[in-house]
Protein backbone atom coordinates (compact mmCIF):
# COMPACT_ATOMS: atom_id res chain seq x y z
CA UNK A 1 0.00 0.00 0.00
CA UNK A 2 1.44 3.36 -1.02
CA UNK A 3 1.61 6.14 1.53
CA UNK A 4 0.60 9.67 0.65
CA UNK A 5 3.89 11.58 0.45
CA UNK A 6 2.09 14.72 1.62
CA UNK A 7 1.09 13.14 4.99
CA UNK A 8 3.72 13.44 7.69
CA UNK A 9 3.29 11.12 10.69
CA UNK A 10 4.04 13.00 13.89
CA UNK A 11 6.43 11.16 16.17
CA UNK A 12 5.15 11.24 19.78
CA UNK A 13 7.31 13.09 22.24
CA UNK A 14 9.27 11.20 24.85
CA UNK A 15 7.07 12.52 27.67
CA UNK A 16 3.85 11.65 25.89
CA UNK A 17 5.15 8.15 25.21
CA UNK A 18 6.31 7.83 28.83
CA UNK A 19 2.86 8.90 30.09
CA UNK A 20 0.86 6.66 27.76
CA UNK A 21 3.00 3.55 28.00
CA UNK A 22 4.30 3.71 31.58
CA UNK A 23 2.94 6.27 34.01
CA UNK A 24 -0.77 5.93 33.25
CA UNK A 25 -0.89 2.09 33.28
CA UNK A 26 1.13 1.94 36.51
CA UNK A 27 -1.01 4.66 38.10
CA UNK A 28 -4.22 2.86 37.12
CA UNK A 29 -2.92 -0.42 38.54
CA UNK A 30 -1.92 1.26 41.83
CA UNK A 31 -5.32 2.98 42.09
CA UNK A 32 -7.19 -0.27 41.50
CA UNK A 33 -5.03 -2.06 44.07
CA UNK A 34 -5.65 0.72 46.58
CA UNK A 35 -9.41 0.56 46.06
CA UNK A 36 -9.42 -3.23 46.40
CA UNK A 37 -7.37 -3.26 49.63
CA UNK A 38 -9.38 -0.37 51.10
CA UNK A 39 -12.91 -1.50 50.28
CA UNK A 40 -12.80 -5.19 49.23
CA UNK A 41 -10.18 -7.30 50.98
CA UNK A 42 -6.58 -7.38 52.10
CA UNK A 43 -4.26 -9.79 53.87
CA UNK A 44 -2.31 -9.58 57.12
CA UNK A 45 0.72 -11.51 58.33
CA UNK A 46 1.23 -12.88 61.82
CA UNK A 47 4.25 -11.47 63.62
CA UNK A 48 5.11 -12.73 67.08
CA UNK A 49 3.42 -15.22 69.40
CA UNK A 50 0.60 -13.28 71.08
CA UNK A 51 -2.08 -15.53 69.54
CA UNK A 52 -0.57 -18.94 70.13
CA UNK A 53 -1.72 -21.67 69.91
CA UNK A 54 -4.15 -20.62 67.17
CA UNK A 55 -1.93 -18.38 65.04
CA UNK A 56 1.77 -18.83 64.33
CA UNK A 57 4.61 -16.63 63.16
CA UNK A 58 4.62 -16.19 59.38
CA UNK A 59 1.02 -17.23 58.73
CA UNK A 60 -1.14 -14.94 56.59
CA UNK A 61 -4.88 -14.34 56.80
CA UNK A 62 -7.53 -12.72 54.58
CA UNK A 63 -9.43 -9.69 55.87
CA UNK A 64 -12.71 -8.80 54.06
CA UNK A 65 -12.67 -4.99 54.30
CA UNK A 66 -16.25 -4.53 53.06
CA UNK A 67 -17.50 -5.97 56.36
CA UNK A 68 -15.64 -3.26 58.26
CA UNK A 69 -17.19 -0.50 56.16
CA UNK A 70 -20.66 -1.97 56.63
CA UNK A 71 -20.12 -2.02 60.40
CA UNK A 72 -18.98 1.59 60.36
CA UNK A 73 -22.21 2.54 58.60
CA UNK A 74 -24.22 0.74 61.28
CA UNK A 75 -24.87 -2.49 59.38
CA UNK A 76 -23.91 -5.46 61.58
CA UNK A 77 -21.15 -5.56 64.15
CA UNK A 78 -18.11 -7.55 65.15
CA UNK A 79 -18.92 -10.55 67.32
CA UNK A 80 -17.32 -12.08 70.39
CA UNK A 81 -14.66 -14.51 69.28
CA UNK A 82 -13.83 -12.71 66.04
CA UNK A 83 -10.14 -12.37 65.27
CA UNK A 84 -9.66 -8.74 64.27
CA UNK A 85 -6.81 -6.50 63.24
CA UNK A 86 -6.60 -3.38 65.41
CA UNK A 87 -4.40 -0.33 65.72
CA UNK A 88 -3.48 0.06 69.40
CA UNK A 89 -3.60 3.51 71.00
CA UNK A 90 -0.46 5.61 70.75
CA UNK A 91 0.00 5.04 74.48
CA UNK A 92 1.01 1.46 73.68
CA UNK A 93 4.81 1.00 73.63
CA UNK A 94 4.47 -0.99 70.37
CA UNK A 95 2.01 1.36 68.63
CA UNK A 96 4.75 2.92 66.50
CA UNK A 97 7.43 0.77 64.85
CA UNK A 98 10.43 1.59 62.62
CA UNK A 99 10.05 0.83 58.93
CA UNK A 100 12.34 -1.90 57.57
CA UNK A 101 15.59 -0.36 56.30
CA UNK A 102 14.17 3.19 56.40
CA UNK A 103 13.78 2.94 60.17
CA UNK A 104 17.44 3.82 60.60
CA UNK A 105 16.57 7.23 59.15
CA UNK A 106 13.66 7.75 61.55
CA UNK A 107 10.81 6.49 59.31
CA UNK A 108 8.05 4.76 61.30
CA UNK A 109 4.62 3.19 60.80
CA UNK A 110 1.68 2.10 62.97
CA UNK A 111 1.32 -1.70 62.77
CA UNK A 112 -1.90 -3.63 63.19
CA UNK A 113 -2.24 -6.15 66.04
CA UNK A 114 -4.25 -9.36 65.57
CA UNK A 115 -6.45 -9.94 68.63
CA UNK A 116 -9.71 -11.68 69.56
CA UNK A 117 -12.84 -9.73 70.45
CA UNK A 118 -13.99 -10.83 73.93
CA UNK A 119 -16.11 -7.85 74.95
CA UNK A 120 -18.81 -5.98 73.01
CA UNK A 121 -20.18 -2.55 73.94
CA UNK A 122 -21.98 -2.83 77.28
CA UNK A 123 -20.39 -6.14 78.33
CA UNK A 124 -19.20 -6.50 81.91
CA UNK A 125 -15.74 -8.11 82.10
CA UNK A 126 -13.42 -9.34 84.78
CA UNK A 127 -10.63 -11.89 85.18
CA UNK A 128 -9.82 -13.79 88.34
CA UNK A 129 -6.57 -15.78 88.32
CA UNK A 130 -6.70 -16.12 84.56
CA UNK A 131 -10.39 -17.06 84.35
CA UNK A 132 -12.36 -14.74 82.07
CA UNK A 133 -15.90 -13.73 83.11
CA UNK A 134 -18.34 -11.99 80.75
CA UNK A 135 -21.58 -10.64 82.19
CA UNK A 136 -21.04 -12.75 85.28
CA UNK A 137 -20.47 -16.01 83.36
CA UNK A 138 -17.21 -17.93 83.52
CA UNK A 139 -16.10 -18.49 79.91
CA UNK A 140 -14.92 -21.88 78.69
CA UNK A 141 -11.79 -20.96 76.75
CA UNK A 142 -10.84 -24.40 75.60
CA UNK A 143 -9.47 -22.84 72.39
CA UNK A 144 -6.45 -21.60 74.37
CA UNK A 145 -6.30 -22.26 78.14
CA UNK A 146 -5.75 -26.07 78.01
CA UNK A 147 -2.75 -25.53 75.74
CA UNK A 148 -1.07 -23.24 78.26
CA UNK A 149 -2.04 -25.47 81.17
CA UNK A 150 -0.33 -28.38 79.42
CA UNK A 151 2.76 -26.22 79.00
CA UNK A 152 2.66 -25.43 82.73
CA UNK A 153 2.58 -21.78 81.72
CA UNK A 154 -0.99 -20.55 82.28
CA UNK A 155 -0.87 -17.02 83.68
CA UNK A 156 -2.88 -16.80 86.89
CA UNK A 157 -0.89 -14.29 88.91
CA UNK A 158 0.21 -11.36 86.75
CA UNK A 159 -1.55 -8.01 86.48
CA UNK A 160 -3.09 -9.10 83.18
CA UNK A 161 -4.54 -12.26 84.71
CA UNK A 162 -6.52 -10.29 87.31
CA UNK A 163 -8.90 -7.51 86.32
CA UNK A 164 -8.29 -5.48 89.46
CA UNK A 165 -4.75 -4.91 88.20
CA UNK A 166 -5.26 -4.19 84.52
CA UNK A 167 -2.81 -1.34 83.90
CA UNK A 168 -5.15 0.91 81.91
CA UNK A 169 -7.65 1.01 84.81
CA UNK A 170 -5.27 3.02 87.00
CA UNK A 171 -6.44 1.73 90.35
CA UNK A 172 -10.10 0.98 89.54
CA UNK A 173 -11.37 -2.36 90.82
CA UNK A 174 -14.24 -4.75 90.14
CA UNK A 175 -15.98 -5.49 86.86
CA UNK A 176 -15.19 -3.32 83.86
CA UNK A 177 -18.05 -2.27 81.57
CA UNK A 178 -17.06 -1.83 77.92
CA UNK A 179 -18.16 1.68 76.79
CA UNK A 180 -20.53 2.13 73.88
CA UNK A 181 -18.77 2.12 70.52
CA UNK A 182 -15.76 0.27 71.99
CA UNK A 183 -14.52 -3.33 71.84
CA UNK A 184 -12.36 -5.26 74.31
CA UNK A 185 -9.74 -7.43 72.59
CA UNK A 186 -7.33 -10.03 73.96
CA UNK A 187 -4.64 -12.31 72.57
CA UNK A 188 -4.92 -16.08 72.91
CA UNK A 189 -1.44 -16.33 74.44
CA UNK A 190 -2.18 -16.75 78.15
CA UNK A 191 1.38 -17.17 79.31
CA UNK A 192 2.80 -14.44 81.58
CA UNK A 193 3.35 -11.34 79.43
CA UNK A 194 2.25 -13.29 76.35
CA UNK A 195 0.01 -10.63 74.83
CA UNK A 196 -0.30 -6.87 74.92
CA UNK A 197 -3.99 -6.14 74.44
CA UNK A 198 -6.97 -4.30 75.92
CA UNK A 199 -5.93 -5.38 79.40
CA UNK A 200 -2.92 -3.11 78.86
CA UNK A 201 -4.21 -0.27 76.69
CA UNK A 202 -7.97 -0.46 77.20
CA UNK A 203 -10.84 -1.05 74.77
CA UNK A 204 -10.52 0.10 71.17
CA UNK A 205 -13.05 2.15 69.15
CA UNK A 206 -14.67 0.80 66.02
CA UNK A 207 -12.65 3.12 63.78
CA UNK A 208 -9.42 1.53 65.03
CA UNK A 209 -10.49 -1.96 63.91
CA UNK A 210 -9.24 -2.69 60.41
CA UNK A 211 -11.35 -5.81 59.88
CA UNK A 212 -11.96 -9.44 60.78
CA UNK A 213 -9.26 -11.96 59.95
CA UNK A 214 -11.61 -14.53 58.45
CA UNK A 215 -9.57 -17.11 56.53
CA UNK A 216 -6.14 -18.68 56.87
CA UNK A 217 -4.41 -18.38 53.49
CA UNK A 218 -0.76 -19.25 54.04
CA UNK A 219 0.90 -21.66 54.35
CA UNK A 220 -1.69 -23.94 52.70
CA UNK A 221 -0.31 -27.04 54.46
CA UNK A 222 1.70 -27.52 57.65
CA UNK A 223 3.57 -30.39 59.27
CA UNK A 224 2.26 -31.26 62.73
CA UNK A 225 3.44 -34.21 64.85
CA UNK A 226 5.15 -35.72 61.83
CA UNK A 227 2.08 -35.47 59.58
CA UNK A 228 1.20 -33.01 56.84
CA UNK A 229 -2.21 -31.44 57.18
CA UNK A 230 -4.29 -28.77 55.46
CA UNK A 231 -3.82 -25.35 57.02
CA UNK A 232 -6.19 -23.39 54.79
CA UNK A 233 -9.35 -22.84 56.85
CA UNK A 234 -12.03 -20.48 58.02
CA UNK A 235 -11.27 -18.97 61.42
CA UNK A 236 -14.10 -20.32 63.55
CA UNK A 237 -15.60 -18.61 66.59
CA UNK A 238 -14.57 -20.41 69.82
CA UNK A 239 -17.55 -22.30 71.22
CA UNK A 240 -17.27 -20.72 74.67
CA UNK A 241 -17.75 -17.23 73.22
CA UNK A 242 -20.72 -17.99 70.96
CA UNK A 243 -23.66 -17.96 73.34
CA UNK A 244 -22.72 -15.34 75.92
CA UNK A 245 -25.67 -13.12 76.90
Amino acid sequence: MLQNPDVVLEKPSFWRYFWLEWLRPVGEAVLIALLVTTFAFTTVGVVGSSDLPNLHQGERLAVPKYQTWLHRFGIGTFQRGDLVVVKPPLSSPYAVQPLPVLGQFGATFRPFFIKRVVGLPGDRLRMERGQLFINGKAIDERHTVPYWQAQGNWDQDSSLANSNSWPFRKGETGEFTVPQGMYFVMGDNRSPGGSEDSRDFGPVPLNQIGGRASTMLWPPVIRDNGHWQLNWRRMATPEGLRDVR
